[in-house]
């Protein structure tokens, strides 16, 4: 199980930088668009999220507040809702993709400062 949940988080780690690295990449050519990065990103985070807040670990002090991962999902499915609607647009509001990198940003600082 152990090694189940590390390629998890793997996986998680590699849809947060498809997520943010696409979303800077859009943000520095100020065209203000969804990409498919963005788009894969916000679904692996989403899906591997869900399978990493399953309870692998056998309990014990390791396992997360149900809070904070009741907090992260928010977050993630507010994220994808943001991502997912506006996809096929040429353009979008300067403020709703900021509000993407902004919010993919606090995911990963409440899953870093959270304890």
């Amino acid at each position: 199980m152990e090694a189940l949940r590390l390629i998890l988080r793997y996986a998680h780690l590699i849809g947060f930088a498809l997520l943010l690295g696409g979303a800077i990449a859009q943000f520095l050519t100020a065209k203000f668009r969804v990409n498919k990065a963005m788009l894969w990103g916000s679904i692996v985070q989403v899906l591997t999220g869900i399978a990493l807040s399953a309870p692998l670990r056998g309990g014990g002090d390791e396992e997360p507040s149900p809070v904070k991962l009741g907090v992260k999902l928010l977050i993630a499915v507010l994220i994808f809702v943001m991502v997912i609607i506006p996809r096929k647009r040429t353009e979008m509001n300067k403020g709703h993709f900021i509000g993407i990198i902004v919010m993919t940003l606090a995911n990963a600082a409440v899953a870093t400062f959270w304890r």
